[in-house]
């Protein structure tokens, strides 16, 4: 008989949300789509804030980078944080945080004044996404309501990132760049106003000081990862990228080694001894790993070849937004009568079919060509949805009440690691075979300036596509869509491997309807 998830000693299983929990699971929603949109809807007010800040091309590239460069390092700072001080106060003070930032980013008058609030929105953000989830936790007992409340979040945050766009474009054409903030100063408001009447607290019993060290460790080993990571995708693996990564896996090793030794550890590592847990999250990250570098590529199809606007393009990505909203609510209600190993399983094999379909793309910029786009990646994304809501719940439920802050941002964590992986990979490849396709072409170019451009990047020869002479162009989209193919075919083979994982090792869990799988492999 297939292994039944149980649900957590401290949780009444027939314990059931009402009218209040489901109207704070909409409230939660909020600052969830808010830090989506804060990732997406600064691309488009760019080229203005340029204009009015000036900023260089290291400060640009740090005005977009460093929010979600501090997310990723201190979510799980954050995560046991709440756990300590209590999940609604954490999240009432990261969202007081996330108002201010917001306002000293719209007010901002240099670039470099801009760069620090991005990263205090970034810290602050890392306090509201594991907060969000974790209250989820203590308000949905019963595994059902759980499972179907954590799918309608886990779906929240991609709805924000794919309306940044359309809301940003909507926003630029009536208000300055600095309205891309303050957009955040509604939602902060309900939230702290609600927040006190419709969300418990929730403090872990017996929780001991939080140790400074392992924050210090911890910070040391995510920060130079994910900036190792972000640096190889801009620029390819170069000595000052490969030792930020190599420091950092020095402090991880650092890292674990204290938490085995602690008492009150900031990461229990006593949870990866659940299978369920363990391999949810290797699936979080290798599922985000082939979304993450495939979204930079299809946003690059649609408007360097296709030769769509960012607000048209962001509105094409529109269907494949449904497609993962629709996964997230449908997959926890299939897990109650199909194994949730299999809903997977299954959901992935349209995820790796979605991307050969990328692979098999024309180069063409025609109709026919985006809509493929879109069919495509609306596959990639039920995949995405559907192993965001249940692989979230496998890692929430297999926690404890008093852990599941630090549960919630590991998964958040690896979630981040994956985009940032899956950027670095998939567009180092991709740019490895545009460079191979364009040398030979770029090299009888006269201006060396106009050689590196087109040789670099499909941005690059676009930039000085007016000084190129007739094909050029047309020899650069081709070679960009050749990479798009390799790396659409490279993430279809492991999305594929990776459904048999979810399938062989997520096996033993049955229909109980999102709880977590108690056995220890």
């Amino acid at each position: 008989m297939p292994e039944r998830r149980q649900p957590r000693p401290s949780h009444r299983a027939d314990a059931r949300a009402g009218a209040r929990e489901w109207t704070g699971l909409a409230l939660l929603a909020l600052p969830t789509i808010l830090l989506g949109l804060d990732l997406t809807l600064l691309h488009l007010a760019l080229p203005a804030l340029a204009m009015d800040l000036r900023p260089t091309s290291a400060e640009a590239l740090w005005i977009v980078d460093a929010y979600g460069f501090m997310i990723a390092g201190f979510l799980v700072t954050m995560g046991t944080l709440g756990d300590r001080i209590g999940r609604r106060k954490l999240l009432m003070l990261g969202a007081t945080a996330f108002g201010v930032a917001s306002v000293m980013a719209a007010c901002a008058s240099s670039a470099s004044q801009l760069i620090a609030a991005r990263a205090v929105l970034g810290v602050a953000g890392a306090t509201l996404m594991p907060s969000t989830l974790a209250l989820i936790s203590n308000m949905f007992l019963h595994p059902h309501q759980r499972a179907l409340a954590i799918g309608v979040w886990a779906t929240m945050f991609a709805l924000g990132m794919a309306a940044g766009p359309v809301v940003g474009g909507v926003l630029l054409a009536h208000h300055g760049w600095g309205s891309a903030f303050l957009v955040a100063l509604p939602v902060v408001g309900l939230l702290l106003m609600a927040a006190p009447f419709l969300l418990p607290e929730y403090r872990a019993p017996q929780q001991g000081r939080l140790d400074l060290a392992s924050v210090a460790l911890s910070l040391l080993a995510l920060l130079p990862i994910v900036y190792g990571i972000k640096q190889i995708a801009k620029d390819g693996i170069g000595v000052g990228a490969a030792l930020a990564v190599a420091g950092g896996v020095v402090f991880m090793l650092l890292f674990v080694r204290r938490q085995r030794r602690l008492s009150n550890p900031l990461i229990d590592l006593g949870l990866f001894s659940h299978r369920a847990f363990s391999v949810a999250l290797v699936v979080l990250l290798v599922g985000l790993v082939g979304v993450g570098g495939t979204m930079l590529l299809v946003t690059q199809y649609l408007q360097l070849v296709a030769g769509l606007s960012p607000l048209a393009a962001g509105l094409w990505m529109g269907p494949p937004a449904l497609a993962m909203l629709a996964a997230g609510i449908t997959a926890p209600l299939l897990a109650r009568r199909i194994r949730p190993g299999h809903v997977m399983a299954g959901a992935l094999g349209l995820s790796a079919v979605g991307y050969l379909m990328l692979a098999r793309l024309d180069q063409a910029p025609h109709e026919h060509g985006i809509a493929l786009v879109t069919a495509s990646f609306s596959l990639v994304y039920l995949g995405l949805g559907t192993i965001a809501a249940l692989g979230t719940d496998l890692v929430v439920g297999a926690a404890p009440a008093e852990k599941a802050g630090s549960a919630s941002a590991l998964s958040e964590t690896v979630q981040e690691l994956g985009l940032a992986v899956g950027i670095a990979t998939l567009g180092s490849l991709t740019t490895a075979v545009y460079r191979t396709r364009m040398v030979d072409a770029a090299g009888g170019l006269g201006a060396p300036e106009i050689q590196r451009a087109v040789s670099d990047s499909l941005a690059g020869a676009r930039s000085v596509s007016l000084n190129l002479p007739a094909g050029v162009l047309e020899q650069a989209q081709a070679a960009f869509m050749a990479g798009l193919q390799v790396a659409a075919a490279t993430s279809a083979v492991g999305i594929a491997i990776l459904a048999v994982l979810a399938a062989v090792m997520l096996r033993h869990i049955g229909v109980a309807g999102g709880g977590a799988d108690e056995g220890k492999s």
